[in-house]
């Protein structure tokens, strides 16, 4: 079950989210143009979903190659269940140096991580980090040859479905 409401939205704010999703860096004249809003439309919007919590922050999207961070895990992790586990647990799995995101999940395992380093003796070193969390019982891991896409969004590919909830402000 979700902790948030669905918020309403209007059709110039899913524009308007898409746009920035694909490129923050966008002036506010070009929004402005593209969306046929006047500029301060356009930034009183803006700051609207800020306000909100739909805009979580503003971040530049950086290539890790340049970094040599190549090799990249997703490993699954079991844990003995205790009460509060998946939160101490989760917030100490996302705590280690290279894990880039951290899900708790339900059925055969309890998290996910995903692992970005430059070599083995670094991915060794987060395995070992893993395993020494208190309740951790198992880890198993998978490496990605090749990543087709590393910069997921959010509103790219919402069904039409999910598009009529989100403007109507269904839960």
């Amino acid at each position: 079950m979700s902790k948030h409401k669905i918020k309403s939205f209007d059709e110039v704010d899913l524009d308007l989210l898409k746009r920035i999703e694909q490129d923050f860096d966008v002036s506010l004249e070009t929004l402005a143009e593209e969306l046929d809003l006047s500029k301060s439309a356009v930034h009183y919007r803006l700051n609207k979903l800020k306000d909100e919590g739909v805009v979580t922050g503003i971040s530049a999207d950086i290539d890790p190659e340049p970094f040599g961070l190549e090799m990249v895990a997703i490993t699954e992790v079991s844990v003995t269940h205790e009460q509060g586990y998946s939160e101490a647990i989760g917030e100490e799995l996302n705590a280690i140096d290279g894990v880039e995101q951290v899900y708790y999940t339900m059925g055969d395992v309890d998290f996910i991580t995903i692992t970005r380093v430059q070599d083995r003796d670094q991915m060794n070193e987060v395995i070992e980090s893993m395993v020494a969390i208190e309740g951790v019982n198992e880890t198993s891991s998978r490496f990605v040859m090749d990543e087709i896409e590393s910069h997921p969004t959010v509103l790219k590919n919402i069904s039409e479905s999910i598009r009529e909830n989100v403007l109507n402000g269904d839960n």
